[in-house]
Formats: structure tokens, sequence, C-alpha cells
């Protein structure tokens, strides 16, 4: 286990939300993740973010949108032409790839603004297997914070912040365990411990 200072933490808030917090030794974001909730067993498609401990592997970003500030993490512009294979058939599947394509991808270069930022996560990649996923980003989030297709998004001032303190040690740790979850039970008041062990037949 990495220690909690190279670890980026994610929880969301409830199983029935798909809002969470980020946290990195005393900074916090918020952030949201699929609209598939959080899933150990995630497969391709199913718009859920992986549970789990993963790496973190390459900024990509767009150049003519935003300044990108001094990073440690290995990090390169993203082309017009850019893609990123989403078909579990190709050789390609989770890699960058160059279009046009005929297998089934995702445009890196996009209109929205979703993509002007994009941190690699190293899910799935090592090598790349069956169906279990792919293209799973820290990313820069719609502003009404709508769920992902499985990524991890921020408000864009957040991630520009982000990226700034993540290296080639970090890793991120997506929970599985919501926050309200993880809540401790209510303690028991004392003059009612008396009564926990209660049995109808004591009447």
């Amino acid at each position: 286990m990495s220690p909690s200072s190279d670890v980026l933490t994610v929880q969301v808030d409830s199983t029935d939300s798909s809002l969470a917090w980020a946290s990195l030794g005393d900074k916090r974001w918020r952030c949201v993740v699929g609209a598939g909730g959080v899933r150990e067993d995630k497969v391709e498609g199913d718009a859920a973010t992986p549970a789990g401990e993963y790496p973190l592997r390459h900024i990509y970003f767009r150049n003519d949108r935003l300044v990108l500030p001094k990073v440690r993490l290995p990090a390169r512009p993203i082309g017009e032409r850019d893609g990123w294979c989403d078909d579990p058939q190709s050789p390609a599947y989770n890699r960058l790839i160059h279009l046009p394509s005929s297998h089934s991808h995702e445009k890196m270069w996009r209109e929205d603004g979703l993509y002007d930022l994009v941190v690699v996560v190293g899910y799935n990649d090592d090598p790349p297997e069956g169906e279990w996923g792919s293209a799973i980003f820290l990313h820069i989030a719609r502003e009404d914070m709508s769920p992902t297709r499985g990524c991890v998004a921020f408000a864009r001032d957040d991630l520009l912040e982000l990226v700034t303190l993540i290296g080639p040690a970090t890793r991120i740790n997506v929970l599985s365990l919501s926050a309200a979850a993880q809540k401790p039970a209510p303690a028991v008041d004392d003059d009612m411990k008396p009564f926990e062990d209660f049995d109808e037949q004591d009447w």
C-alpha cells in the first residue's frame, strides 16, 4: 500500500449518488464518478468507475485551450486525430490510437471541453485483458457535475491544481464503500442498554 500522501482517495457520498470527494494529503476536492456507480466487477460499457488502487500514467491536454502548469507526470498535447480504443476485439484496446480507425473508439479532441485536461488511470492496461473496461481517466466535469461514463471528473480549476500535486508514485484508490455506509452506527443510549437483550418471553 502506498503512503497516504501519495494516494488520491475517491469515495462517493452514497451508493445512489455519483457525487464524491477526492482527497490527497490535506487537499480535498469535489468530483463525480460513473453513472453505473463504483464496481469491483467493472466491464466494458457499464458506465461504472472501477474500485481499487491504480497508478496514474500520463497527462494529455489541449494546448490551444489551456496552459499546463508544471507537472511531474509525462505530458503531451492532444492532437486532432488522437483517439482512445474501446473495442475489446482490437489489438489496440485501451490504448491511444491515431484516427481514423475501423475499431470502436473515443475521440480525444472534443468540443465540449471535458478532455481539455486528462490524466490516464492505469486500469486494465498492463496488459489490457478481456472486456474489463477502458478509457478510465481523470478529466474535467460538466458544469452540472453530472455522472461520467466511468471516469472521475473534477471542476476545471480543481483538476488544474490536482495535476501539479501528483507524480509517478501517486496512485488513485477508488473506495467501493460509500461515505454513508462507512459511518459508524449510532451509539446506544446508556438508559436503553438494559433493554438490549430483552426478549418478549421475559414477560
